[in-house]
């Protein structure tokens, strides 16, 4: 029964990875904030760019993970020195003032006036967005982190309109006028630095430039994607995260730096938050960052807050009498305000859609922040429903900051125990149909069933299903398997008929397709789906099968491959037998024989003492006392090319060595006896 248990666990894993990829969204979790720790990962304590530094700081900033400590040290050199020079970009620029706005380095109490300067100066000769982006955008953070220095644009208005002609009548902008091509990208870019205008501005924008502003916005919204699912996104050039969040960005920025309010549409506000959580986990630095940066600006915003209702768990079992449990919160997973959630109605995928629940109010637990429904009607079978779902906000004031969708629905699967009864396998004739052998199954056991049959005869398998209510329930998967000896296995679907399930097997016309192998066939049903919770895999026994010979022509069994992975299993035992050692010497008899082998040479210099050897005529000048001394060494060598034979060397790396020492030793052998020679024969003629 371990494979069975297998089968049920499968099937549950199946269960809930199926309700859970439909349109359930969790808000940002713990899971969130350990991924993010091995995304942003710093090479020897800094990252690449000042660009990577702030996208990587400001996202743990975020999800509340402490790193500025391990990161301020080599980051705020960086930072101090970017700002303290004058031939800085102005991009770094911009982002180690993003940087700083952080880590809080320490660039004193005075904002570099270089930078300051240079800021202002591109502020006026401004052609591009993005010379208008850096700059304006670099003075808001100036302003933000040091208050002292005045930063304030005095033609605003004028800066106002000249990037305002770069905007495009669907709401789109160009990158500078001499490029024509449109971006939604773009659009975000130019609404943060029209909200820094507005912020550094000394005087109020004429409320007209900002209504038209608004119209463009609400144009932007016209050319919005959106999923089946119910989530909307803004695609671009730039990917739909990156450009989704840009326009996130700027419409957060504009909103907060003026008063007279921007309405939005709530249900494409949510449709964003909810495309922004159905990504999951980017495994990029740079989608991450825009993923958890754009939630932020969602949470913190001045337009609508969105609020998410999510779910534990899309499964729910009959069998545990597992209550249904509903949480709402913010996108970043921060409690919700006082509110209320209703059940509207819980619809059967089956019975044509019919309700089952309607109108429940569910309770709310304080302490797990949780609402949930801890009673179903008699009627809740299990199988698949669609829960749609209210959100009510008990305050009235609170419906001006936080913005829910309308109705939020949910698939979820109930589980329970299925009954299986009535099991039968009989072997019946296939003339008549008479039952020549008939035997009641426990299916949620192996069994040792034992049935023969021949070509003529048939294989009847039934049961019966029943939900814990006592409806016909029909499996999403019901197959009978019969596996011959020789691993040949064969497949046939089960079908349901009224309140019975049933397979007839007739071999007659199946004789080609069992390829005339006969033989002992193992008989093995499975039975799964996502709402029963006791799967099974049953081992039923074998029949016997008599078949006729097979004819020439017949199509042979196919060869059955062997398992991939068998060969990286344990090998058979190798059994070995070592050679018995030989008898070896008595220790006495080989010390003497080693003797015997060092006794001629130390006979040879016995015999060079008696000789009277001296070194009287030892060459005296340099040419034939080096030959001399050389053709010495050389015997040396030989000498212990002997010991190293004995001891490691073969006899044909031996052999290959004293030829080139024989060599040498013949050229300055034969020069120190042709010096010997040539001197004997002087002192004789003298």
């Amino acid at each position: 029964m371990m494979a069975g248990g297998l089968v049920r666990f499968i099937v549950l894993i199946l269960a809930v990875a199926i309700c859970g990829a439909a349109s359930v969204f969790q808000p940002i979790s713990d899971s969130h904030r350990s991924a993010a720790l091995d995304v942003f990962v710093p090479v020897d304590g800094s990252y690449k760019s000042l660009e990577e530094a702030y996208e990587a700081l400001k996202t743990l900033e975020i999800l509340g993970v402490d790193k500025k400590s391990d990161l301020s040290s080599a980051t705020c050199e960086n930072v101090v020195k970017v700002l303290g020079s004058p031939s800085s970009t102005l991009k770094d620029a911009f982002y180690a003032l993003n940087v700083n706005g952080i880590l809080k380095c320490k660039t004193g109490e005075d904002a570099p006036k270089d930078i300051v300067s240079t800021l202002q100066a591109v502020v006026k000769d401004a052609k591009s967005l993005l010379d208008f982006y850096y700059s304006v955008r670099g003075l808001v953070l100036v302003k933000e982190q040091f208050s002292g220095t005045d930063v304030s644009l005095g033609d605003a208005e004028a800066v106002f309109r000249s990037i305002k002609t770069l905007s495009q009548s669907d709401g789109r902008w160009r990158y500078s006028s001499n490029n024509p091509e449109s971006s939604t990208f773009a659009a975000g870019l130019a609404l943060e630095t029209l909200a820094g205008v507005i912020s550094l501005a000394p005087s109020d924008i004429d409320q007209s430039l900002i209504q038209t502003l608004k119209t463009g916005i609400l144009k932007l919204f016209d050319s919005i994607e959106t999923y089946d699912d119910g989530t909307f996104y803004f695609d671009g050039s730039q990917g739909p995260i990156t450009t989704t969040a840009s326009v996130i960005r700027g419409l957060t920025l504009f909103s907060a730096s003026e008063s007279t309010g921007l309405k939005l549409p709530g249900d494409k506000i949510v449709g964003l938050a909810k495309f922004f959580l159905g990504v999951g986990i980017p495994g990029d630095a740079k989608d991450f960052f825009n993923q958890i940066d754009a939630l932020a600006c969602l949470e913190d915003n001045r337009f609508s807050v969105p609020l998410i209702l999510s779910l534990p768990s899309t499964v729910i079992s009959l069998t545990k009498k597992e209550p249904l449990k509903v949480k709402v919160s913010t996108v970043l997973g921060s409690k919700a305000p006082a509110l209320g959630v209703k059940l509207v109605q819980a619809l059967s995928s089956g019975s044509k859609g019919s309700s089952v629940i309607n109108n429940q109010e569910l309770k709310f637990d304080a302490e797990s922040a949780t609402y949930f429904l801890d009673s179903f009607p008699k009627n809740f079978d299990v199988g698949k429903y669609t829960f749609i779902f209210e959100i009510l906000l008990d305050d009235s004031a609170h419906e001006k900051v936080y913005i829910t969708e309308a109705q939020t629905k949910v698939p979820i699967a109930a589980t329970g125990a299925i009954s299986i009864e009535n099991a039968e396998i009989a072997v019946l004739d296939s003339d008549v149909g008479s039952v020549e052998s008939q035997k009641k199954l426990d299916l949620t056991k192996d069994g040792a069933v034992s049935l023969s049959a021949n070509h003529l005869q048939k294989l009847r398998l039934s049961f019966q299903l029943t939900s814990p209510l006592g409806h016909v329930f029909k499996p999403h998967q019901a197959f009978l398997k019969l596996k011959h000896e020789s691993q040949v296995e064969h497949i046939f679907l089960m079908k349901t008929s009224g309140k019975k399930s049933e397979i007839v097997i007739d071999f007659l016309g199946l004789v080609e397709t069992l390829y005339y192998l006969s033989g002992k066939y193992e008989i093995q049903l499975t039975i799964g789906d996502a709402s029963m919770e006791n799967s099974l895999l049953s081992n039923i026994g074998h029949i016997e099968l008599d078949l006729p010979e097979r004819p020439e022509k017949a199509p042979r069994p196919p060869l059955q491959s062997t398992d991939p992975y068998s060969r990286y299993g344990p090998k058979a035992e190798i059994s070995h037998i070592f050679r018995v050692p030989e008898k070896l010497p008595a220790k006495q008899l080989s010390l003497v024989f080693l003797g015997l082998i060092v006794l001629p040479f130390i006979g040879f210099l016995i015999g060079l003492m008696r000789l009277g050897v001296n070194i009287k005529s030892f060459p005296s000048s340099v040419g034939p006392a080096t030959s001399a001394l050389l053709f010495h060494g050389g015997i040396g060598a030989v000498l212990l090319l002997y010991v190293l034979f004995w001891l490691k060397l073969d006899l044909f790396t031996t052999l290959k060595y004293l030829s080139l020492l024989g060599v040498f030793l013949l050229f300055v052998g034969h020069r120190t006896l042709s010096h010997l020679a040539s001197a004997s024969n002087k002192l004789k003629s003298a």
